[in-house]
């Protein structure tokens, strides 16, 4: 898919020049000018030398094991690390109530986190797509940000003075990534940031300033990339404020120091919740959940996420990541000639039987608003619609009523509809990753070439990325020649007994 020229325009312009503009030199006072520097792979922080966090946390009433350190973690930048040995289940972070940083979090002097918002904000934030939810605490970050005096300015800081995330790569890079699903994200996160800037000024155009959230001083798309950045790398989603039925709702907040340390799908580390004592108020903490060695690095777990949600909302790419997967369309025009291509005789796939439709509809592939995204990879290897679909398309009526749906969906089920049957799809599939792969430009050689060459920050990541996708399609292909081959050989066996 192909950027538009309005997204890249304003890529190239963020990566260039990212800042926001004071409007009178009367408001630096009481407000902080946003200045970011251009976006590259290893960000330094917001200032030079800012505030000691760990003393921070500790002078507001949190906890910070002794051991708990903040060091330079190569290639990671900034995290945390364990200046000596440190016990299974011991408490590494708490922090009370009104140190993380939530959208009804307003209070420029540490008191009651549940303050309502800014009425700007508000109104702002209703505007924003529950998809970008990041953005709308992104507007109360900008808001502290640009305070003097904000209780949380030890904390802000220390953040990234910029992100390695694709909606700040030059527009070539952006072209780099070689993947269409995720340029189509990018690209939607551009456009959302370029329209948001313009609903931005018109909501503050005429603001009093002692009305306005950001003290008189003009927003762009490229402090709102900055502020959503941020939130979507560092937030995290836990229990808020108790409501008055006794339950609670999951907040978005940014956790102080919490948010340094750095992932693992084998963390050492985890968060949990509970209620300080004497009141209602939920502590958070970390908690060693194995034994931490001296200069190990505390590890949480992010979630089990694809390389895609890495890149966009974390700005980093996990090598052989178990759960990365590629994105295809379900069209039986395709089907038809990946089959084709496997040698699979008679396929039929752009047109079903009516029973076959009525199987694809409870597949959610067929109907009036079927979902006909398909993924192969993760630790599926082939999405169960998809396998399912292969299966009874290429089977006939008696065959198929012998068997349950789930079960069809299932690679695990060894040949549910016979072997030949099952050879055919599987073939199908591989064939479909003949053709994803031949969608990328490059080889993975070519790519890994071009890096040994040494690229810019931008660049690398975004080569990364697509040798990770390419790596994806090559070992599901990979796996299903492998049991392609193993039914082959017990059909033949078969046969000649």
């Amino acid at each position: 898919m192909m950027i538009n020229s309005g997204s890249t325009k304003m890529l190239s312009i963020a990566a260039r020049d990212l800042h926001l503009i004071t409007s009178t030199t009367s408001h630096l006072t009481h407000f902080r000018p946003f200045a970011c520097a251009a976006a590259t792979a290893y960000s330094g922080r917001l200032v030079p030398h800012p505030p000691d966090l760990i003393k921070w946390v500790r002078r507001e009433g949190g906890f910070v094991h002794q051991a708990v350190k903040i060091a330079q973690l190569e290639p990671y930048g900034l995290g945390l690390v364990a200046s000596e040995e440190i016990t299974k289940g011991s408490d590494l972070i708490a922090l009370p109530d009104h140190v993380p940083l939530q959208f009804g979090s307003i209070d420029s002097d540490g008191g009651a986190a549940s303050a309502a918002a800014h009425p700007v904000l508000v109104n702002l934030a209703s505007k924003i797509p529950e998809e970008l939810w990041a953005m709308r605490l992104g507007l109360k970050l900008l808001q502290e940000r640009a305070k003097t005096g904000s209780f949380w300015w030890p904390y802000i800081s220390n953040l990234p003075e910029t992100y390695s995330v694709p909606i700040f790569f030059p527009g070539e890079d952006i072209k780099n990534l070689q993947y269409a699903p995720l340029l189509y994200q990018v690209n939607k996160r551009c456009r959302f940031l370029l329209e948001l800037e313009k609903e931005v000024k018109q909501v503050l155009e005429n603001l009093k300033q002692d009305d306005h959230p950001f003290g008189g001083q003009d927003v762009d798309s490229s402090a709102l990339g900055w502020a959503m950045s941020a939130v979507s790398s560092r937030a995290f989603c836990l229990y808020g404020r108790e409501l008055q039925d006794g339950n609670r709702v999951n907040v978005p907040m940014m956790l102080p120091l919490i948010d340094m340390c750095n992932h693992s799908f084998n963390p050492n580390a985890e968060i949990v919740q509970e209620k300080s004592r004497g009141n209602s108020d939920m502590l958070i903490k970390v908690v060693a959940g194995s034994p931490i060695k001296q200069d190990d690095p505390l590890l949480l777990n992010y979630g089990c996420l694809n390389n895609d949600l890495f890149l966009l909302d974390y700005g980093f790419v996990i090598p052989s990541n178990p759960y990365d997967c590629i994105e295809l369309k379900y069209d039986g025009a395709l089907l038809d000639a990946a089959s084709m291509a496997a040698g699979v005789s008679s396929p039929n796939f752009s047109s079903p039987a009516p029973w076959q439709q009525q199987i694809l509809s409870q597949l959610n592939l067929d109907g009036g608003t079927p979902d006909l995204k398909v993924t192969l990879g993760g630790a599926g290897t082939v999405e169960g619609r998809l396998l399912a679909a292969l299966r009874v398309l290429l089977a006939d009526k008696l065959e198929v009523q012998k068997h349950d749906l789930d079960k069809l969906k299932s690679l695990s089920e060894e040949a549910p509809l016979g072997i030949s049957n099952e050879v055919a799809a599987l073939r199908t599939v591989i064939a479909l990753c003949v053709i994803a792969l031949g969608h990328f430009p490059t080889k993975i050689m070519e790519d890994e070439a071009l890096l040994k060459r040494g690229v810019p920050g931008s660049t690398e990541l975004a080569v990364l990325y697509r040798i990770q996708k390419k790596a994806v399609i090559i070992d599901v292909m990979r796996d299903l020649t492998r049991r392609v081959k193993l039914l082959s050989s017990r059909e033949s066996v078969r046969a000649q007994g």
